[in-house]
């Protein structure tokens, strides 16, 4: 064995140190002088010491869960103002007594909320073989987020779109696409929750069987 070698090699077992180490978190209060006397590189503040370097992962701590309990209220918030909307507009789609009626409620309301440029059911004949197309390639799990090509857009909603939602309603309604379309390409996308769109799907399940 070379000189190198031995050098590289430390005088004892650092993962039986390590494991030593998680076994007795006091073992630093009961040797105090450790905690001044240990210095760790600092990439930015060369060596500090192992108390410091506890401050800082502290502080990072809690930054972090700060950001975290932000981000939680800003999605139970948001969650909130869904609920208030769907609520309100599922009481004027209930009113509605004819198919116009609701497509006008549904399309003027999301519209306001959200900004969406598109709102609007579809009907799909087995005739149109585009829209077949769409419904089948589109829509075999039930829901499609993302963006669509130029043809199908223009199908859909007259015009090229951003990005679009689109669910496919049950048998009792027929073969009717729910279809929202933004002029954001990234707004809608494959990781989007379903909680307004599914919401709404089920109202209008409910609803469009019966005018």
């Amino acid at each position: 064995m070379t000189d190198s070698s031995m050098k590289q090699q430390p005088p004892f077992d650092e993962i039986l140190i390590r494991e030593y180490l998680l076994d007795n978190p006091d073992f630093f209060s009961r040797y105090p002088e450790l905690l001044l006397a240990m210095r760790i590189p600092h990439a930015e503040r060369g060596a500090v010491s192992l108390v410091e370097r506890q401050q800082e992962s502290l502080r990072q701590r809690v930054s972090q869960l700060e950001e975290e309990i932000t981000s939680l209220l800003s999605m139970a918030s948001r969650n909130e103002q869904i609920y208030m909307f769907n609520s309100a507009l599922s009481m004027q789609m209930l009113k509605c007594e004819d198919m116009g009626e609701l497509r006008q409620v549904l399309s003027s309301g999301l519209k306001e909320q959200f900004q969406f440029s598109h709102v609007r059911l579809i009907t799909v004949h087995d005739i149109d073989s585009e829209l077949s197309q769409i419904w089948k390639k589109r829509l075999d799990s039930g829901y499609y987020f993302g963006r669509l090509t130029n043809e199908e857009s223009k199908r859909l909603f007259g015009s090229e779109v951003g990005s679009v939602a689109l669910s496919r309603l049950s048998q009792e309604c027929g073969q009717v696409i729910f279809a929202i379309a933004s002029s954001d390409p990234m707004h809608f996308h494959p990781d989007m929750d379903h909680l307004l769109l599914s919401q709404l799907k089920q109202l209008l399940d409910h609803q469009l069987p019966k005018i």
